[in-house]
């Protein structure tokens, strides 16, 4: 089933954060949202993940049970370590050694078991990245996430993501246009007033 978002208004305190926004995520393909900082897409993926509620408009193509998310902060379990991370969204769907060996494409081996707080930033964002993957999901839901990753690991990441979000409807959001290229979508460019449907910047 495609995405659908129809003409979303939502207003916090009288200021109008989303005004009229409309796009459209065929079924298995992805998009990638951009805009500068307070125009409004973490709250528009919020509204998506049934976290917000919008003012104004209609979204079709949301099954709640079926969504995957990473979030800017990277919602981790602390005290665990990374494949009880991912495992405790599978609902026992996968062993562990499956896990283990899932972590191991983007991550080295000998962190997967210390406790994440441990970790260094950006392999706590693998791990999120991971964890969201391997949920059973039809739409995935991505808050920039590539943030804390150099050059080299983003590259690995992307060719991972790319692999698992095959046939899956996904939207991400960056502020560096090249990781959309990477990732190989389409661009819609949010503005403060207004958003457009494109590979040009507003």
């Amino acid at each position: 089933m495609k995405l659908e978002v129809r003409e979303i208004v939502k207003s916090y305190d009288g200021k109008t954060v989303l005004d009229h926004i409309s796009l459209t995520v065929q079924e298995g393909q992805g998009l990638c949202v951009m805009g500068p900082s307070g125009c409004g897409k973490t709250t528009l993926f919020r509204i998506l993940l049934g976290l917000e509620k919008p003012d104004e408009g209609m979204i079709k193509g949301v099954q709640k049970s079926f969504l995957s998310a990473v979030f800017q902060e990277d919602r981790l379990l602390e005290e665990f370590n990374a494949v009880e991370n991912v495992w405790i969204v599978c609902n026992r769907k996968y062993s562990r050694t499956e896990i283990q060996k899932e972590l191991c494409e983007i991550l080295p081996k000998e962190s997967l078991y210390q406790p994440v707080r441990q970790l260094s930033g950006g392999m706590k964002r693998r791990v999120a990245l991971v964890r969201a993957m391997k949920k059973e999901s039809s739409l995935v839901i991505m808050d920039e996430p590539f943030t804390g990753l150099d050059e080299e690991t983003k590259k690995i990441v992307i060719r991972y993501l790319k692999k698992k979000l095959e046939g899956k409807t996904f939207l991400f959001s960056t502020h560096q246009e090249e990781e959309a290229r990477q990732m190989g979508t389409q661009i819609y460019q949010m503005c403060r007033k207004t958003s457009c449907f494109s590979y040009e910047k507003c």
